[in-house]
């Protein structure tokens, strides 16, 4: 506790306590959604000179007006190619090629 972190009793008292916390970001399928925006926002691309915007909702996504499971299926329709939804919409970097 040199530099004014927490004591160990203090730790434990607050894993003890988070514990009995529901784990934000986990739905039916438990898998983590850290990555994913909160919902309500609209995330807009241009792609080859056409604008798309999609709504992240509570459980899914929408795209002119239909609701897609996945970011990676919305980037799928709209370039007919596979693609990392994340990646697509500009909310993780790509990673560069094994050298």
């Amino acid at each position: 506790m040199t530099h004014g972190g927490l004591s160990a009793d203090v730790h434990r008292r607050l894993k003890a306590a988070a514990g009995d916390l529901p784990v934000k970001g986990l739905k039916g399928d438990k898998r983590a959604l850290g990555d994913r925006p909160i919902s309500g926002t609209r995330l807009i691309r241009n792609w080859k000179g056409v604008e798309h915007q999609v709504v992240v909702r509570d459980a899914d996504f929408e795209y002119q007006g239909r609701p897609y499971k996945s970011l990676s299926a919305v980037a799928r329709t709209i370039t007919g190619t596979r693609w990392n939804g994340l990646v697509f919409f500009g909310l993780k970097a790509q990673r560069s090629p094994a050298r």
